[in-house]
């Protein structure tokens, strides 16, 4: 591993230095035009400190947070949703939550990052703080991911946003008095921005958080094959070859240019995505699929409120793929850029080192402030 894996990528950063910030904003990266709203949030009154010994290297803070942060305990309730193209989507909601609050309780959308889902440590922790703020939370699992069903030959991408737009519309038509958020990380962030841009004055969302977003999946993917990185390459590839071999009679005979072998065996994300990938989704190339997929070219367009947290030194979503001029140009967006945390590790706060990360107080307190603001 690289000790020095601490300096953030990309060089430039710009540190919020108002006068009337917390003093714990100066050890972060702030953009955004809403950047004032921070001052008021009780969680960023304390320095971002990183656990002493995991905050010194990327790869330590992302596998300790990986492997050791606990997992809260939670009974759910699954709903199976058929899609347009007879595909299924698994939606995870709390049992017992439709007895124990309001009709009009304010519904949060999570979207787990690429294979991750309802049993993830990092979603289970966001899960419960969201409900004891008195929030009804649905974890959106997508095809093939938390034991889902998969019925169709296509599972999901970067680019695929048509799930997404079933489950919001039909949240909102269940719980027609709620006002809808919704938080992605990772793979799931890319996919949120991307649908925010993509509905733009029309999204049905009135608010939303982006956790560790790849956001240039060009610049992801070519870091993937560097270093350790390649550690972290071939473990997600293995996980989605599984959940491929677990339904691989549904491409049995399928025409095109799909490569059956190769998705079965794939050593790397760009391998499976050559193979399947950009085939199901229509891209000439894995390549193209990247360059088409990044929510990096969507968050221009986007005109929710949003709050996007990064970690200078994450591994998986590099620092210099963050799109900080579009976010600065963009008054609904909002950028806070920790000094580490690795990839969804930020094993610092409260919470360090086996509680929920430093970014979920914080997530809270921008959504409670934008529920204050609809209702007001």
């Amino acid at each position: 591993m690289d000790t020095n894996d601490s300096t953030p990528e990309g060089g430039n950063t710009k540190s919020c230095s108002s006068s009337s910030s917390p003093y714990s904003l100066s050890s972060l990266e702030i953009i955004g035009s809403r950047e004032s709203i921070l001052t008021r949030f009780e969680s960023l009154n304390r320095p971002y400190n990183p656990y002493p010994i995991l905050g010194w290297n990327r790869h330590v803070e992302t596998i300790f947070a990986s492997f050791f942060r606990s997992t809260p305990d939670v009974t759910l309730r699954r709903e199976c949703l058929r899609t347009k193209d007879d595909g299924s989507i698994a939606l995870d909601w709390v049992s017992g939550d439709d007895l124990r609050l309001p009709f009009q309780s304010p519904l949060l959308i999570l979207l787990p990052g690429l294979t991750g889902g309802s049993g993830d440590s990092y979603v289970r922790h966001m899960l419960i703080r969201a409900r004891s703020s008195g929030w009804r939370v649905v974890v959106f699992n997508s095809r093939g991911c938390a034991n889902s069903p998969v019925t169709t030959p296509q599972f999901y991408s970067a680019s695929f946003t048509d799930d997404l737009c079933q489950v919001v519309k039909h949240v909102g038509t269940l719980y027609s008095k709620s006002n809808l958020y919704a938080i992605g990380w990772s793979l799931g962030a890319n996919i949120l921005v991307r649908y925010l841009g993509q509905e733009s004055l029309n999204c049905p969302l009135s608010g939303a958080v982006s956790l560790g977003n790849p956001f240039d999946l060009v610049i992801a993917n070519e870091n993937f094959r560097k270093g350790f990185n390649i550690i972290y390459d071939k473990a997600l590839a293995r996980a989605l070859c599984k959940i491929f071999k677990k339904h691989a009679l549904l491409f049995e005979g399928i025409t095109g240019e799909y490569n059956i072998p190769l998705a079965t065996t794939a050593k790397s994300l760009r391998e499976l995505d050559e193979a399947l990938t950009r085939v199901s989704f229509g891209f000439k190339s894995a390549d193209d699929y990247y360059f088409n997929s990044s929510s990096s070219r969507s968050i221009k367009h986007v005109q929710t409120p949003l709050l996007c947290i990064q970690a200078a030194n994450d591994p998986i979503a590099p620092s210099r793929g963050i799109p900080r001029q579009e976010i600065e140009e963009n008054p609904f967006c909002l950028l806070i850029v920790t000094p580490t945390g690795g990839h969804l590790g930020w094993v610092a706060g409260e919470g360090a080192p086996f509680g929920a990360p430093w970014t979920d107080p914080v997530v809270m307190e921008f959504l409670n402030h934008l529920e204050k603001e609809k209702k007001d």
